[in-house]
């Protein structure tokens, strides 16, 4: 349970990062700013947490590239 739990948690987290930025790109809507004000303590900590659990992915990516080369 352990890494598939925290993988999950990674990838949603990410999720909710992207569609911040799809919503940033598309509308020039900050939702986290809506949320949690510009650029306060909370707000950083949001934007942290998608920047770790995006490099978490990236070793994700890799594990999932390497379990297919062994099928």
């Amino acid at each position: 349970m352990g890494n598939k739990f925290i993988d999950g948690i990674a990838l949603t987290i990410a999720i909710i990062g992207a569609v911040n930025w799809g919503l940033i790109g598309f509308f020039d809507f900050n939702l986290v700013a809506a949320i949690f004000g510009s650029m306060t303590w909370f707000s950083r900590i949001i934007y942290a947490l998608v920047g770790i659990c995006g490099l978490y992915l990236i070793c994700f990516y890799m594990r999932l590239g390497d379990s297919s080369a062994e099928a």
